[in-house]
């Protein structure tokens, strides 16, 4: 069998989940047994998020082999279960800047270098490149952005040279669109997804699938009316109602049809009943909660959810898993300080100090670890959050009053967190981190030895400063326990109080490897414990 192309397009607005749209197809093509991976191709000239402000862009996801990339590659992960690479994200900046480092080095022998062919020629090559591997029957390309955007025309194009290359079997495009409701009218409108197509159209592409995003089920008459001027069959018309969930979308798309108009668009036959046992499962515990627990998210990008998007869905697992409801409560680190914590905090039994960068908003987060620790409130740290708790406890318990990070001070008499060797001659920001998956050494006995259930794992990294070598001892010998270390370098991974209830911070992000179907250990842990501590408070 041929490796089969599915490009996923949208149209009339941003945000209306085409992540969500190819996760839930890709699962379900993944369920009746077909190798899937999804890719991204992001319009915007970054070479990567990595250097975007999450106000700008949401969290910057990474994967196993170090690649930073867009929020969607971490849906797709925690649907297929199955992680991406750097492959499978690409941006525009990515690649005009192969284009350019070609021609600088005269790879298109004096020609002029244009739009058409040669960008589009490097787009349609890195379309192509995960299906000549041989490991997937199916790659589903989400295309950024919305049709009709200046920065999407090199895409689509390409797209559109895709349609005409590849056999007619191996390449199925579905647009997905709005379809609005006016209340004042009450009725749903198809003018902006007539609108959307015609653009699509214009630009040489016709949709073989038309996915309408909807808060109203949109009638079979109202179906056969977007098929007619669309150009597709009524059964191609797919309705995508609002869920509850996201993790009901794929059930929703099966109900739909969408997998099968999928396989009959390319010929795929003799494919079984997708096996969706272990989704169901989840999706039962999830909707069936026997308790509810209130954990508070410090951090200094809680305006926008998808700032923390992986640790929110890592809670939703953890949740599931414990047979719980996690209410997130989030708390702006910049606005706590040591006459307010106790306000702020008051009735969480859990106490996340979230991710970041910069001086703003850490002082609020030392504030918020200090409480947790001397209130036996359970406590996590990640990243930053572990940084600001070897900083707390350096200030309140070891005595180094002007303890710090040189992230924040460069200057600070006492750098407990402070530069990497290898780190201080990069003047580039971009790509310049410890990315990626790291090994990390656990101590038998700890807390992290009795949550993973084994004395070496892998993690995920993105961050530039660590614990200071020179004080690991100080602070060891005042109670605080590293319980993981990088076994090549030494460096510390993960700290705890043995005489805490539950009071843990690591180095790595352990919010991107969790799924539905393999929960993450330290969040199921944490969870567990903040409702060990509700129900001890009753």
């Amino acid at each position: 069998m041929s490796t089969k192309y599915i490009f996923v397009s949208g149209g009339v607005t941003s945000s209306l989940g085409k992540g969500i749209i190819s996760a839930s197809l890709a699962k379900l093509l993944q369920a009746r047994k077909l190798r899937v991976t999804i890719q991204k191709f992001d319009p915007y000239i970054n070479i990567d998020p990595g250097t975007l402000n999450p106000y700008e862009h949401g969290e910057c996801y990474v994967t196993e082999d170090g690649a930073e990339t867009d929020l969607d590659l971490g849906h797709y992960e925690r649907f297929l279960n199955v992680y991406t690479s750097k492959a499978n994200n690409v941006t525009t900046g990515r690649i005009y800047r192969s284009v350019i480092h070609k021609e600088r080095e005269g790879a298109y022998l004096g020609k002029t270098v244009q739009i058409v062919p040669h960008i589009t020629d490097e787009i349609k090559r890195r379309m192509l490149l995960l299906g000549q591997t041989g490991d997937y029957d199916v790659i589903i390309t989400e295309l950024g952005g919305t049709v009709g955007d200046i920065e999407s025309l090199p895409f689509v194009e390409a797209v559109r040279q895709l349609q005409w290359e590849l056999p007619k079997e191996d390449c199925v495009l579905i647009h997905l669109t709005l379809v609005p409701y006016l209340s004042a009218a009450k009725e749903l409108k198809t003018k902006p997804t007539q609108h959307s197509v015609r653009t699509l159209q214009q630009n040489g592409l016709q949709p073989d699938v038309i996915v309408c995003r909807t808060e109203h089920p949109i009638p079979m008459e109202m179906r056969k009316k977007v098929a007619l001027f669309c150009n597709v069959k009524p059964n191609a018309v797919i309705e995508s109602i609002d869920a509850s969930s996201i993790y009901e979308v794929p059930l929703t798309m099966m109900k739909e049809k969408l997998d099968e108009i999928v396989m009959e668009k390319m010929h795929l036959e003799g494919l079984p009943e997708p096996d969706m046992t272990k989704w169901n499962d989840f999706l039962h515990k999830l909707f069936n909660p026997e308790q509810e627990v209130d954990i508070a998210l410090v951090g200094k990008y809680v305006e926008l959810q998808d700032a923390y998007k992986s640790i929110l869905e890592s809670f939703i697992h953890a949740g599931a898993e414990n047979k719980c409801k996690v209410k997130v409560h989030y708390v702006h680190s910049e606005y706590i300080d040591a006459s307010n914590v106790a306000e702020k905090l008051q009735g969480m039994s859990g106490i996340l100090v979230a991710p970041g960068f910069g001086e703003r908003g850490i002082e609020g987060k030392i504030e918020a670890v200090r409480y947790a620790r001397e209130n036996k409130i359970p406590f996590f740290g990640i990243c930053l959050g572990m940084q600001m708790a070897v900083i707390e406890y350096a200030r309140n318990v070891l005595g180094l009053k002007d303890a710090m990070s040189s992230e924040v001070r460069p200057n600070t008499p006492v750098p407990v967190i402070d530069l990497m060797e290898d780190q201080k001659s990069l003047t580039a920001k971009g790509g310049t981190m410890r990315l990626g998956a790291y090994r990390c050494k656990i101590e038998e006995g700890s807390l992290a030895h009795k949550i993973y259930g084994k004395t070496e794992i892998s993690e995920r990294h993105r961050h530039r400063y660590e614990v200071n070598d020179n004080y690991v001892k100080a602070l060891v010998d005042a109670g605080l326990r590293t319980s993981g270390k990088n076994p090549e370098t030494g460096l510390v991974e993960i700290v705890e109080l043995p005489d805490h209830p539950f009071f843990i911070g690591v180095q790595f992000h352990p919010e991107l490897k969790s799924t539905p179907e393999n929960p993450q250990p330290i969040f199921v842990a944490f969870v567990k414990a903040a409702l060990d501590y509700k129900n001890r408070a009753k």
